[in-house]
């Protein structure tokens, strides 16, 4: 189980800082993700980082997002600097159990666990 918390509302330029706690999940080949949602747009990869830390960002996001994952506490973040007005979306928290011989994948199809959301409002 996966649920995501920290999203609110901020104004252009702030800060944010995503958690996503996953529950029942202790595999060695987990990979975890970062979506994003924004009505009448396909769900779009944020940024991606698997059990050996390889990380993937969208271009959109690179330079200003940080993703990092606690494997003790089973817990994926998000930080988000200088946000703007097309940050605005809902964010969702993925995992697959799967290995990845590069970069873990920012493919909506790849992730088999989704969270709920967390509603991020940039203005």
């Amino acid at each position: 189980q996966l649920v995501e918390s920290g999203g609110g509302s901020v104004q252009a330029g702030g800060s944010l800082r995503l958690s996503c706690s996953a529950s029942g999940a202790s595999h060695s080949n987990l990979c975890m993700a970062w979506f994003r949602h924004t009505p009448g747009k396909e769900r779009e990869g944020v940024a991606a980082i698997d059990n050996d830390d390889t990380i993937s960002y969208a271009p959109y996001v690179k330079g200003r997002f940080t993703i990092s994952q606690d494997s003790t506490n089973n817990t994926l973040s998000l930080e988000m600097k200088n946000l703007n007005s097309e940050d605005t979306a809902t964010y969702y928290c993925a995992a697959v159990d799967r290995r990845y011989t590069r970069y873990p994948p920012l493919t909506r199809d790849e992730y088999t666990n989704w969270g709920w959301g967390t509603q991020v409002t940039v203005s």
